[in-house]
């Protein structure tokens, strides 16, 4: 009878001091896990501070009338009259975009991809047209006039806010006969900023800029802007509010 006490006994030590060990293992492991996530949150506090770091842009100043910011909240100056060149195909850009336009399209042409200009410079009553247009074909589909006209702002800018009455913007698409648009589309993506032109409004801007991903239309802001602006991956907006002469 006492061994089988005895016997007992031992055995609830052993199982005490199993549960005292297992206890503590408990203990270390919570203790480890509570480092792990602290460290890892700091890890995430220090990225976001980093991302969130404000970068200031410096140039030589030569190419400062070329960032003129034109949006819903930014119309174009009253007194800017563009000096024009007229394209083969009858439409007109600021003369200044001219030389590096026309490079960029020989040197896509000898890569086997033949762009266009859809559309260039546009006077005041094109671009109310082109509004009026808009508006009319979401009428067509059944929208009411409210709805067309709200629908229609999204997608194209009201008279005085749009950047192709600046005639620094350029709706690029492909020669049909010859090429695709998505062709055009990724070789300008990659390749446009060496020229001088950036695409005005990228997929992931749409809050900051106001309009849908649109990618033929780009905008000359000169090569060392252009540069700039493709390397750190911002937008017009964000590039001129951090802009610095």
């Amino acid at each position: 009878m006492g061994q089988k006490i005895n016997r007992e006994r031992n055995s609830r030590k052993r199982k005490n001091r199993v549960s005292v060990i297992y206890a503590v293992m408990l203990a270390v492991f919570a203790v480890f896990e509570i480092i792990i996530i602290k460290d890892h949150f700091n890890n995430d506090h220090e990225s976001i501070a980093a991302d969130s770091t404000v970068k200031e842009y410096k140039i030589s100043g030569e190419e400062d009338d070329l960032l003129i910011l034109v949006n819903a909240d930014n119309p174009i100056p009253e007194d800017h009259i563009p000096e024009l060149t007229e394209l083969s195909n009858g439409q007109s850009v600021d003369s200044r975009i001219y030389p590096d336009l026309q490079k960029m399209f020989d040197d896509m042409r000898e890569q086997g991809i033949y762009p266009v200009v859809g559309e260039g410079y546009r006077t005041a009553e094109a671009q109310q047209k082109a509004m009026d247009d808009k508006i009319e074909a979401f009428m067509h589909d059944g929208c009411s006039k409210k709805i067309a006209e709200r629908l229609a702002a999204e997608q194209v800018a009201a008279v005085g806010t749009s950047e192709h009455q600046l005639g620094l913007a350029v709706d690029i698409n492909a020669d049909k006969t010859k090429s695709d648009n998505e062709e055009v589309y990724a070789w300008l993506a990659e390749n446009a900023y060496k020229y001088g032109f950036i695409l005005r409004y990228p997929a992931n801007k749409v809050k900051i800029t106001g309009y849908d991903y649109e990618p033929w239309h780009y905008r000359y802001v000169g090569k060392e802007n252009a540069e700039n602006i493709f390397s750190s991956g911002v937008c017009l907006e964000e590039y001129v509010e951090n802009y610095e002469e």
